[in-house]
């Protein structure tokens, strides 16, 4: 079977990926394609106009309509829903609460994973992240890798990162959002988080975004 020519970068929230899968795509001058994010967007759609999130048939109607763009500036990723830059807007704790939903709706991944593909498709070479991309996006994908780190690693990464955006969140709150993103991205039935057979395991525990990189990019020359 032909491989993709495709980084897969899958692991739980707090993990690393964004950072480490935005960096290696820059050093290879490859498409980088941020997964969570198209569902923030979504999510964030559906927030604005007003949906209900126990209504699955809207949900998937509303993915049907939307149009999603992943634009890399060299230095950052901009998240285009409908033509408008939502890239702020898709990171509020109200969205992190809300994304699972949408997350484990089959015919909701089902249009994304086609839209995955297509980017990555169409590209010459692409790093994608995510929970499911080495087991279902990309199984055949050249490179794939998982990325795993202490429950409280993750929980401090995740609550540097919000206060970075300027969002005034108890760490409490990021606590409990991750054990809850955790047993929802683990037990979801369609595209659940799960290590690829062929993956290479990166604890990221004690290691800075940039040995992470390094690590990945020698694996890749290898």
């Amino acid at each position: 079977m032909k491989k993709v020519n495709a980084i897969a970068i899958d692991g739980p929230a707090g993990s690393g990926k964004s950072t480490v899968a935005k960096e290696v795509a820059k050093r290879l001058g490859f498409l980088y394609v941020d997964t969570g994010a198209m569902y923030r967007a979504l999510t964030f759609k559906a927030i604005d106009t007003g949906t209900d999130f126990t209504d699955e048939k809207a949900l998937i109607g509303l993915s049907e309509k939307s149009d999603i763009e992943l634009k890399n500036t060299g230095e950052s990723l901009e998240v285009y829903l409908d033509k408008k830059d939502v890239t702020r807007e898709i990171r509020t704790m109200e969205v992190t609460r809300k994304v699972k939903i949408l997350a484990s709706i089959g015919k909701i991944r089902e249009n994304m994973v086609r839209l995955q593909r297509k980017m990555g498709e169409v590209s010459s070479g692409c790093v994608l992240e995510g929970r499911d991309i080495g087991t279902v996006v990309f199984p055949d994908a050249k490179n794939k890798f998982y990325l795993d780190g202490d429950f409280n690693v993750r929980v401090k990464r995740r609550f540097d990162e919000l206060k970075a955006r300027n969002l005034d969140v108890p760490v409490e709150e990021v606590e409990n959002d991750l054990i809850a993103r955790d047993m929802s991205d683990i037990t979801r039935k369609v595209g659940p988080l799960k290590k690829a057979d062929d993956a290479v395991v990166v604890d990221t525990t004690l290691m800075t975004a940039g040995e992470v990189v390094d690590k990945i990019l020698s694996f890749i020359k290898k």
